[in-house]
């Protein structure tokens, strides 16, 4: 090869690298503004909920809103870079940032290295900030399945219940049950939206259930919560405490709520009110109405992703959108299902408005790229 043909070659991959950047219009706004709304909303109930816990930790009632807004302002930068850089470039890329993935999922076990904290080793501190890996890992496996399934292949369930397996057991042993079930079933539903057989989903349902199941009731804490949802009025001090100062948060609500920063319970009546149970500060505050129009925001966006899915042609872009809808919609509901006592309570932020920056940051950034994929469309 001489040099002209090298020079024409490079030519070429730089053009077709700027026709992949400048493709499309200004993307899905109804997407952006989904996004901004929910945002918006999480900065809010984020300051209302954690105006006492913070007096009480750091004698400064802004702290937990300042480091949500600082979280916020690197979300929105990812969000824009994600959804200028060339989406398909992280199909060559998918195996690199699953193994990255692994490879933080195990570092949480080095002492010194990990964060242990709450009973659990779920961090990693990095000096000048801290990163959970299970939130990076939710991408991570959109991001892999996505590259994998947008080719035809047969006899893939071992490999991909292997796959599933070795990812969710190292959330697992964190512990982290909530975040390991917000994985296992994105992972699952991008299988089956990929068009897998039927009789794969027949196969899988039941051993799925009764792997939950066992997962459920081989730890002390998680069988307490198991039978606290059977049976709420079991042990109100103790391990039904925190799901009846929920639902009492949630009725005090009533239509319309008693008034933004009038809650009673986030002063320190109700556990992680700023986290996990942020839903029953806002439902309390904003009531029925506030909620549920919460809940039609998180409906409209994850539509808004399966839309852009379906328009799409690339295989990969279509399965990329729907995985990001299919993850944010299903940790929305796990988050939601507990607050309302459909489904056993346990520990996940609700997407974009519960205080931490990993699930925030790592949102946008899958946002983002969704967002790029609808310029495809425009």
């Amino acid at each position: 090869m001489n040099i002209s043909t090298i020079f024409a070659h490079a030519k070429t991959k730089t053009n077709g690298l700027r026709h992949i950047k400048t493709t499309g219009g200004v993307g899905d706004r109804w997407l952006l503004a989904a996004t901004v709304i929910l945002a918006t909303v999480g900065i809010l109930m984020v300051y209302d909920s954690s105006v006492a816990i913070a007096l009480r930790d750091f004698g400064d009632p802004y702290y937990f809103v300042r480091e949500q807004v600082k979280w916020l302002v690197l979300g929105f930068i990812g969000f824009a870079i994600f959804s200028r850089f060339p989406y398909s470039a992280f199909r060559q890329f998918a195996v690199p940032i699953l193994i990255g993935t692994l490879v933080l999922l195990l570092a949480v076990f080095i002492p010194g290295f990990g964060v242990h904290a709450l009973g659990a080793r779920r961090w990693l501190n990095f000096g000048l900030f801290v990163v959970q890996p299970a939130e990076v890992a939710k991408l991570a496996m959109v991001i892999y399945l996505s590259a994998w399934f947008s080719t035809k292949e047969k006899g893939r369930l071992a490999a991909f219940l292997l796959l599933t397996g070795m990812v969710v057991g190292l959330v697992l042993l964190e512990p982290d049950m909530g975040t390991a079930t917000t994985i296992l079933l994105t992972a699952l539903s991008l299988y089956f939206l990929s068009g897998a057989p039927i009789g794969h989903f027949l196969a899988i349902i039941p051993v799925l259930l009764v792997g939950l199941g066992g997962l459920a009731i081989a730890q002390p804490y998680r069988l307490r919560r198991v039978t606290t949802f059977l049976n709420p009025d079991l042990d109100p001090l103790g391990s039904s405490y925190q799901i009846r100062q929920i639902l009492l948060a949630l009725g005090s609500g009533g239509l319309f709520g008693v008034g933004l920063g009038k809650s009673r319970q986030k002063y320190e009546y109700l556990p992680e009110a700023n986290t996990d149970s942020i839903f029953a500060i806002l439902g309390e505050e904003t009531g029925f109405i506030g909620a549920t129009i919460v809940v039609l925001l998180f409906l409209f966006l994850v539509w808004r992703c399966f839309k852009i899915a379906r328009r799409i042609q690339d295989p990969f872009g279509k399965l990329l959108a729907l995985g990001v809808g299919s993850w944010i919609g299903i940790q929305a509901f796990v988050n939601i299902g507990s607050m309302v006592a459909i489904i056993p309570l346990t520990g996940v932020p609700l997407p974009l408005i519960s205080y931490g920056g990993s699930n925030l940051i790592i949102t946008l950034s899958a946002l983002g790229m969704v967002y790029n994929i609808s310029k495809k469309n425009t």
